[in-house]
This record gives structure tokens, sequence and C-alpha cells, in this order.
């Protein structure tokens, strides 16, 4: 059972590592460029835009390097912490702005982020 949820952790991670390195690395070399495909953009500063990307990138790498590594590996929770946390100021200003129809993304990264964090801390460890 533990290999099991091993594997089942271990796709997860690279699910997320895919889809917040991919965004990431697009907020932070595009910035406020995005405005037509990521209106939200348009809220915030090309500075914090690329802050935000950077910290998705982060993450996407946290959530993978330091477990296959075996360096570190207290930080691929701590990674995963923090997406859970972009992605919750994410659905706030979703909700602010008026849209909802993205917010279930956001919601469902957010829980899978929160479950490897979960496990990840605690009876999966690394």
């Amino acid at each position: 059972m533990r290999e099991t949820m091993n594997t089942v952790l271990w796709i997860v991670q690279i699910i997320l590592a895919v889809a917040f390195g991919v965004a990431g690395v697009l907020k932070s070399t595009r910035g406020r460029a995005l405005e037509g495909t990521m209106p939200w953009v348009e809220d915030f500063s090309d500075r914090t835009v690329r802050f935000i990307g950077v910290m998705e990138l982060l993450g996407a790498i946290g959530l993978v390097l330091p477990a296959a590594t075996g360096i570190a590996a207290w930080l691929t929770p701590l990674a995963a912490t923090g997406l859970v946390v972009v992605q919750v100021l994410a659905v706030v200003t979703h909700l602010r702005r008026k849209e909802p129809q993205v917010v279930p993304v956001n919601v469902v990264l957010g829980l899978l982020a929160a479950f490897v964090a979960w496990q990840r801390f605690g009876p999966h460890s690394l």
C-alpha cells in the first residue's frame, strides 16, 4: 500500500510541477503582456505578475527536485504548501473580479497541492 501511495504522490507532484512550471514560465517571462489570455493581470503591476510566475516556477521545481535527489526533501511539502497559498489568493482574485468560471481550476490545483503537502509532511514523508 505504501508503494502505491508513493507512486500516486509522484504522479500528482509531476502533474502539478508541469502545470505550475508552464504557468510560471509564461508569467515570469511575459508579465502583463498576458492580458489577452489572462485578464486578471490588468489588476497587477508587471513586477507582481512576474513575481507570481517566479513563485509558481520555484514551487514547481520544489515539488520534484528535492524529493528526487533526496537533498533537503523537506522542501517538497513546503513547496506544495506555498502553491496552496498561491491558489487561495488566485481564488480570492477571481471572485473579486467576478470570474467564477476560473475558480474550479484553482480549487483543483490547490486541493492537489494540499494533498501532496499533507502526505509528504505526514504518513508518506520522504
